[in-house]
């Protein structure tokens, strides 16, 4: 696990990681911070969703229940994200976070 420093140098970053195509941020510059990176790729897999949502709302009806769903529970999932930062814990989310172990950069 990180040290305390590693941790608050890279909060900033972590939280980016949970606005949507901001995820990229910590990607491209805190590569060597795991925490930042932890968290960062979360978000990717969160932003790859929320687009899979964004697309299938096109369709009539199902697409747009799916989208209103969806996009509750991304937000959701990124606020619950972003207040684990907040935090300083390492919060793996269910599902998302064995995605994003499997990230490789």
């Amino acid at each position: 696990m990180p040290d305390d420093k590693e941790v608050l140098e890279g909060k900033a970053y972590a939280i980016l990681s949970y606005l949507w195509i901001l995820c990229l941020v910590p990607l491209i510059l805190k590569k060597e911070n795991r925490f930042a990176m932890f968290h960062a790729k979360q978000g990717l897999v969160l932003f790859i969703g929320e687009l899979a949502v964004a697309f299938v709302g096109i369709i009539p009806i199902l697409g747009w229940m799916i989208l209103f769903f969806g996009t509750i529970l991304f937000s959701l999932l990124s606020l619950i994200g972003i207040v684990q930062v907040l935090m300083g814990n390492f919060w793996k989310m269910p599902v998302v976070g064995d995605i994003a172990e499997k990230i490789n950069f």
